[in-house]
């Protein structure tokens, strides 16, 4: 019989530790915010590195965010991805148009 209580006892602080430890589901009316990781991505691969790695990092914590409950801090998490994505795909292609321009301001002084 204590054998018994004791795995009784076992089981319910098991199941108090599970309950306390899993995400609680507070945002089931608040909708997910997009994490914007496809945009960083291009970001990353097409226009400027440094900032589209910023952004994938901020986009990559928007899920966990949002799973742990906290969703104040996943849709800032979202933005800043947005707003660093869109730094880098300005930074990018401003610098491929510098280039570009000298590029052909060269070549042009050269041939005459």
């Amino acid at each position: 019989m204590p054998r018994r209580n004791l795995l009784i006892h076992s089981l319910d602080l098991m199941e108090q530790i599970n309950q306390t430890t899993q995400p609680q589901d507070n945002n089931s009316q608040m909708p997910k915010p997009n994490n914007n990781m496809v945009m960083a991505i291009l970001c990353t691969v097409c226009c400027c590195l440094p900032f589209g790695i910023y952004a994938i990092i901020k986009a990559s914590k928007v899920n966990g965010f949002y799973m742990a409950g906290m969703y104040n801090e996943a849709v800032n998490s979202a933005n800043e991805a947005k707003k660093w994505s869109t730094i880098g795909i300005i930074t990018g292609l401003v610098i491929q148009v510098v280039y570009m321009a000298v590029y052909f301001f060269v070549l042009d002084a050269a041939i005459d």
